[in-house]
């Protein structure tokens, strides 16, 4: 008992009692050698960017508890995945090796930070990139960025032997002249109209209707032999499409391909801007394009009870200012699920974009989900508050790069454009699936 107690009281005055360093005769007290959370000898310190130092466990405990990558005294935020500062741990275990052991002993039985420990570096695994056998570095771990190599390859193949066989965008019938069309791009107009149309195109062959004859068919001419359109709604959708034909003097576009052929810098601003910054593009649309765009989106997400329509283009053939029923139901998505919907959109679009619209409402999908683990992180940081900061900075970023594309628009080749749609329209859910998978991976590490 008296020998324990002397090796007790001699370990005690390791603690405290200072050490004389070899050839001088400075004192070097343990007082030195602090942490300033446990304010205890440092056991494997760390340090951080900012340049204060803790016990690697305690560092642990912190990150654990508070979810922030920053310094626990300074409160500066620290980059990378800290390690140990190998030097410090060198000198300390040297001068105060009893102290130390002992401080060890005493980690190492309780649970808490063992546990605290090993979450803290398996995040810290996940925040280095791997390094194979080889020696080159894999940062995204080959599986997507396979995907997308090989994607983009087959898509720069494909869209270049299209630019180059000029089989691309000009022999749509948005660009012909209604006067000029022949009676195969007749029935090819009115097959679009929907699947219905298909019940009176042999009428019009037999009349062989071309472009000339149909701009002097009224509605009474459908009534009658020979084309005898006896459906109310169905003759009330060919003739308010004739009479959109006249008016413009081609082929309203009718689908996204068309919508693209004709307005190809407003599609591609669309698909971006709804992409990274829904609410700030519906608001656009409902300022400065209302009729063309703003409704037609308004009435697919939010239809009125009483519409009951057999295709998606009769539906958007005779719009009316949205009803307070409407405009609630699309307000309450617009604040919450803003990309729910750029989902319900394309839904009622499958008939007509059958593997598109698919690729669009995964999209949707996964952007939603980033959304939400992007309020996850400020909540869990407790920096909501930053909310009014972060969106102003966003629209001034959205602001000057939509200034900078219209500046430079007429400069850019239309095969790059195309590029660039397809990219976002095909291979941004590939993205964005690795994007989730890296979040929930970094969730599960903070919740161990």
């Amino acid at each position: 008992m008296e020998e324990d107690k002397t090796l007790q009281g001699e370990t005690e005055r390791a603690k405290v009692e200072p050490r004389a360093t070899p050839g001088t005769g400075q004192q070097i007290s343990v007082s030195e050698f602090l942490c300033h959370c446990c304010y205890d000898i440092l056991v494997n310190p760390t340090t951080l960017n900012c340049g204060h130092s803790f016990c690697r466990h305690c560092l642990a405990l912190w990150w654990v508890s508070s979810k922030k990558n920053e310094c626990p005294e300074c409160r500066e935020k620290w980059e990378g995945f800290p390690k140990v500062n190998i030097l410090l741990r060198d000198v300390i275990e040297k001068l105060f090796s009893d102290a130390i052991e002992q401080r060890k002993e005493d980690i190492q039985q309780n649970s808490d930070v063992a546990r605290s420990l090993a979450t803290f570096q398996k995040y810290g695994n996940d925040q280095m990139p791997t390094v194979p056998s080889t020696g080159r570095i894999n940062p995204r771990g080959g599986f997507f960025s396979g995907v997308l190599t090989a994607l983009t390859c087959v898509a720069v193949v494909l869209l270049g032997y299209h630019w180059s066989s000029r089989e691309f965008e000009d022999d749509l019938l948005v660009h012909k002249p209604v006067a000029k069309w022949t009676a195969e791009e007749v029935i090819l107009w009115l097959e679009q109209l929907g699947p219905w149309a298909s019940h009176y195109k042999e009428r019009f062959l037999l009349e062989k209707v071309n472009g000339r004859l149909l701009l002097t068919l009224t509605e009474e001419d459908f009534t009658k032999e020979p084309y005898n359109v006896e459906n109310s709604n169905h003759r009330r959708a060919i003739v308010a499409e004739l009479e959109c034909v006249k008016t413009l003097g081609v082929k309203p576009p009718q689908n996204l391909w068309e919508y693209k052929a004709v307005n190809p810098g407003k599609s591609l601003f669309l698909l971006y801007a709804l992409k990274s910054s829904p609410r700030l593009s519906m608001l656009y649309l409902y300022l400065f394009d209302y009729a063309e765009a703003f409704l037609p989106f308004i009435h697919t997400i939010c239809p009125m009870q009483e519409e009951k329509y057999e295709d998606t283009v009769t539906k958007l053939l005779d719009l009316k200012d949205p009803s307070w029923r409407q405009w609630r139901e699309f307000i309450v998505k617009y604040l919450f699920l803003p990309y729910q919907l750029i989902a319900e959109f394309a839904w009622d679009w499958l008939d007509v974009h059958y593997w598109t619209s698919r690729f669009i409402i995964v999209n949707a999908m996964l952007l939603s989900v980033l959304e939400l683990f992007s309020f996850w992180r400020l909540w869990s940081r407790r920096e909501l508050k930053t909310i009014p900061h972060r969106m102003w900075r966003h629209f001034w970023k959205v602001s000057t790069q939509g200034l900078f594309v219209a500046i430079f628009w007429p400069f850019i080749p239309q095969f790059v454009c195309n590029c660039l749609f397809y990219w976002a329209l095909y291979f941004n859910p590939i993205i964005n699936i690795d994007l989730v998978v890296t979040e929930i991976r970094r969730l599960e590490t903070q919740v161990q």
